[in-house]
């Protein structure tokens, strides 16, 4: 909606359209973020003569700017870039470029690059043409339920799905690693702001976050530092130390007061999230302590108690549960956002394709590369479900990158095609 916004206030002040002809587009607007199928009916060619010079002073203006994270990032050096004004422009440049890509122009390139892959043997499936207004919409990927719902997996499939996951990202070294993610890279953000320097309250903040990391920290033991328990085993009989060092509900209390802490910073709207969801789970296991004195049978059966309760309670539309599967699969915690959802195509018996498409600022390598990797990462999670969930076909992925002025070209990252479209009239 706020990229809906954007456009239309961009769309009203165009001079070149007469009234009734500005109604007409705001209608068709509305229908490109509506959920259905239909064809979207073809802008006039002047709505497109008038857009593009709008996209290309944008993207100039955007250069080696991308969305990693739910964050802008300069690209080519790893910056953060906190401006109200940069994001909004994002927003706007890429709702035009999806109007775009349903442009006859862009259609007809976008053809002729897969077709002509199709007759040299190098894809079987032609996949995509982001023709449908529906195919060109935005998709955050932050659930399970969100995949499922795209890859229209069936509700015993997604028994199987879930159960598979619980069993492999519940267990201690995973949630550990996605917690000390999450907090290591707040802490980062944190010191190049200088945040414990700000004041009282942004001390504390910090504070916090340094004693959650201490408590995972402290969880090595001296016997055994590669320990994968939820509880410390008991040290060498030599050390003295005290049966109990704490529990889990120490790091809830923690997590609750590092939120209250952040949540009305702008700059920290992502790492809230990412608080929030691991809090979902550290409330169900509270009751948790670390306890010296357990031995190592006793150990390993509180342990498999504790990814039962986790498995039986984290459902398929945690935020939680989602959180630690991404750190399982790629060793680290980052949002998905897909610019362009595409969709999957096939013929319904054996072969099937998932195509979707990324928007970016510019051509040069670090920028593409950037966002293959992005969209990758997307593709990757959508095949592992489809394949856990056994579903019926292989399922091929293909990536589609888009900018003003780039090179028609195709590229091979991780055995996936990616094409890059270059945006013109």
């Amino acid at each position: 909606m706020m990229a809906y916004r954007h456009v239309q206030k961009f769309l009203i002040g165009a001079k070149c359209f007469e009234s009734k002809r500005n109604g007409v587009v705001r209608l068709r607007l509305r229908l490109f973020h509506s959920s259905g199928e239909t064809q979207e009916e073809v802008l006039p060619i002047e709505w497109y003569e008038k857009v593009f010079p709008k996209i290309t002073e944008l993207t100039c203006q955007l250069k080696h700017v991308d969305m990693i994270d739910g964050r802008l990032v300069n690209v080519n050096d790893g910056s953060v870039i906190v401006d109200e004004d940069i994001q909004n422009k994002m927003h706007t440049l890429k709702s035009l470029v999806r109007f775009f890509v349903g442009s006859p122009s862009v259609q007809q390139k976008v053809s002729e690059n897969v077709k002509g892959l199709l007759v040299d043997g190098k894809c079987r499936n032609p996949g995509a043409s982001f023709s449908k207004s529906s195919e060109r919409e935005p998709m955050v990927v932050d659930s399970l339920s969100k995949v499922s719902n795209f890859l229209n997996v069936s509700a015993q499939q997604r028994k199987v799905v879930r159960f598979t996951i619980c069993q492999q990202v519940t267990q201690h070294r995973i949630w550990r690693g996605a917690l000390e993610e999450i907090l290591n890279d707040l802490r980062s953000e944190m010191d190049l702001l200088n945040y414990n320097c700000l004041g009282k309250g942004d001390n504390m903040g910090y504070q916090i976050v340094s004693s959650c990391l201490k408590f995972l920290s402290d969880m090595d033991t001296l016997s055994d530092h590669d320990s994968t328990s939820w509880m410390r085993l008991a040290p060498p009989k030599h050390v003295g130390s005290p049966p109990n060092c704490g529990g889990w509900e120490d790091v809830l209390e923690m997590f609750h007061d590092l939120i209250q802490c952040l949540k009305s910073e702008k700059w920290s709207v992502h790492h809230v999230g990412k608080l929030e969801a691991m809090k979902e789970g550290l409330s169900q296991i509270k009751d948790v302590s670390i306890d010296k004195s357990l031995g190592y049978k006793e150990v390993r059966h509180q342990e498999s108690l504790v990814q039962k309760k986790l498995s039986n309670t984290l459902g398929h539309s945690s935020r939680c549960l989602f959180t630690l599967l991404l750190y399982y699969l790629y060793g680290h915690v980052r949002d998905m956002e897909v610019d362009i959802r595409g969709g999957i195509y096939g013929d319904g018996e054996n072969a099937f394709l998932l195509s979707m498409g990324r928007i970016l600022t510019s051509d040069e390598e670090e920028m593409v590369w950037s966002g293959m990797k992005q969209l990758d990462r997307a593709l990757r999670l959508f095949k592992f479900v489809w394949e856990i969930a056994g579903m019926k076909g292989v399922l091929e992925l293909q990536g589609h990158l888009w900018c003003v002025g780039a090179k028609d070209r195709t590229l091979t990252f991780r055995g996936t095609l990616f094409f890059v479209h270059g945006i013109s009239l």
